[in-house]
This record gives structure tokens, C-alpha cells and sequence, in this order.
């Protein structure tokens, strides 16, 4: 494993376990047992995956130490205001069952984001979150946000893979000092990702699948991941991309395949953002 020094000098592993889409609470907690067993560490979930409660019932089973684990969780637009995201997070902990988080980001950038925030940056005074940060700021929001807040964010979650690789987004945050970390690393399976051409041939080099080669190519731009999978056997597939390294012209080829946009998302649509701010995840 690999690890990135976040820029409150927090250590965390570049590659975690993601439980979006698994809304089962027993098909969850099994992944999220699996995943463990398997060596990942950080664990990535939301309010809005409906999910904490089978994520914490996994942590309080899995016979890791609450040190050694890294867990995510999110703020849910609904809550996007100073007052409401302190009633949030404890939801969460209690959720989880911790008394404390890794990472705490804001899900979108929709609603009183900069209140929620201000929330976030006294809970992680408190202690109560090791680390603060964002999901789907893009460049303009995220400088806005960097230029207004007090604590920088330590990570800025994204849509990262072969297909849109947001270069122009990794200069801000690393302008700023912002980790990237990818939200479907393997483009939700668009693409024929996983036996897409060129990620194929590549891998045949290094006895690797594309979907390996996905992810150590992020890696390899110092982005973490977070695949999900509730598949034991691809779990442990995705961990093991650590005993090779792509080749710069590997990086090269795998750079061609950018389309420059989403097609999973677009946070422009404004019918996009009804339906989220529609969402609840709670009454």
C-alpha cells in the first residue's frame, strides 16, 4: 500500500473501499467485512447512501483496531447549513457507532455549503474529525471555497478515471494542497472499461486486468480511489495493484482516452441539481 500525506499532515492510504450503490444493510456489511479482510483500511461512505449503519456494524465486527481504520462519511445537501450539519454529523457518528471520523466531506456543492463548512472546521477543532474536505467541487468552486474558509480541504472527492481526467481540476487542488481522490475510478463500467482496448493490452504486459491498470494509472497521478465492489473476488483484485508500476508510456496511452467531459454526471443540468436537492436522505 501507498499512503499520501494530507496537508494537515494527516496519513492516509490511496486506495479505499466505496459502498455507493450497496443499500442492502447485510450485502453491505459483508463487503464492507470482505474489503477489511482484504487489507483495505479506509472505508468511504455517505448519509446518502443509506448505508452508515451496516458500514458500523462491519467496523464493530471486523477485529481491526478503530486505529488502524480510516472511515469516511458525507453531508448530505438537506443538512448544508451551520446549524443542520452539526445535527448531521453526530447522526452519522451515532450511525457508525464511532466516536470520531477520518475524513468528513460535503457531498455537494449545493445549498448553505459555506455554513456547513464553518460547522466542519469547529468539529475538527473539537477532534471529532481528523480531517475535513469536499466532493464535487470543480475548479471555480473549489478556489472560492479555498479563498473564504479558514481550513483548507484536505481532500476534494471527484469523478476520476481513463475517460475524464479532469487535469486542469489536479492543478487546483494542487495549487491549493488539496488530495484528489476519485469517485468512480472505473467510470461506473461505461466504456467497456473492463475490457476496453488499450486498458487490455496493457495490462497483458504486467499480468494485470484493465480494471487494475485503471486504478494504478490514478494512482499513479497521486489521486487515492475507492472502487466498490460487493464481489469478493474483484475486492481482492482491486487490492492488488501494488507490486507493479505503468511505464510512462503506458501513462502516455491511457492519457488518449480522455473524453474532457462526464458522461455519468452533470453537475451544470439544472433539472441535475433538482433532483438532488430533492433528495432526502432523513425526515
Amino acid at each position: 500500500m501507498e499512503y499520501v500525506i494530507l496537508n494537515n499532515k494527516l496519513k492516509m492510504p490511496m486506495e479505499g473501499f466505496g459502498v455507493f450503490q450497496v443499500p442492502d444493510p447485510i450485502q453491505c456489511e459483508q463487503a464492507v467485512l470482505n474489503a477489511i479482510e482484504a487489507g483495505y483500511r479506509p472505508i468511504d461512505t455517505a448519509a446518502a447512501y443509506m448505508n452508515e449503519k451496516a458500514v458500523g456494524a462491519a467496523i464493530k465486527k471486523c477485529g481491526v483496531s478503530r486505529e488502524e481504520l480510516f472511515i469516511t462519511t458525507k453531508l448530505w445537501i438537506q443538512d448544508a447549513s451551520y446549524e443542520k450539519a452539526q445535527k448531521a454529523l453526530d447522526t452519522s457518528l451515532k450511525k457508525l457507532g464511532l466516536e470520531y471520523l477520518d475524513l468528513y466531506l460535503i457531498h455537494q456543492p449545493m445549498g448553505d455549503y459555506i455554513g456547513a463548512y464553518r460547522a466542519m472546521e469547529n468539529a475538527y477543532k473539537e477532534g471529532k474529525l481528523r480531517a475535513i474536505g469536499v466532493c464535487n467541487f470543480y475548479p471555480a468552486r473549489l478556489t472560492d471555497l479555498c479563498e473564504t474558509v479558514e481550513v483548507i480541504p484536505a481532500v476534494n472527492q471527484v469523478e476520476l478515471h481513463p475517460f475524464f481526467q479532469q487535469e486542469d481540476a489536479l492543478a487546483v487542488m494542487q495549487e491549493y494542497g488539496v488530495c484528489p481522490e476519485a469517485w468512480g475510478p472505473f467510470a461506473e463500467g461505461n466504456h467497456g472499461i473492463f475490457t476496453h482496448p488499450v486498458l487490455t493490452k496493457i495490462g497483458e504486459k504486467y499480468g494485470k486486468t484493465a480494471a487494475q491498470i485503471a486504478l494504478r494509472w490514478n494512482i499513479q497521478r497521486g489521486v487515492v480511489v475507492i472502487p466498490k465492489s460487493v464481489h469478493k473476488d474483484r475486492i481482492e483484485e482491486n487490492m492488488d495493484i501494488w507490486d507493479f508500476s505503468l511505464s510512462d508510456e503506458d501513462m502516455g496511452e491511457i492519457g488518449k482516452l480522455d473524453l474532457g467531459h462526464s458522461e455519468i454526471v452533470d453537475h451544470d443540468d439544472p433539472k441535475f441539481v433538482q433532483m438532488l436537492h430533492g433528495l432526502k436522505v432523513h425526515e
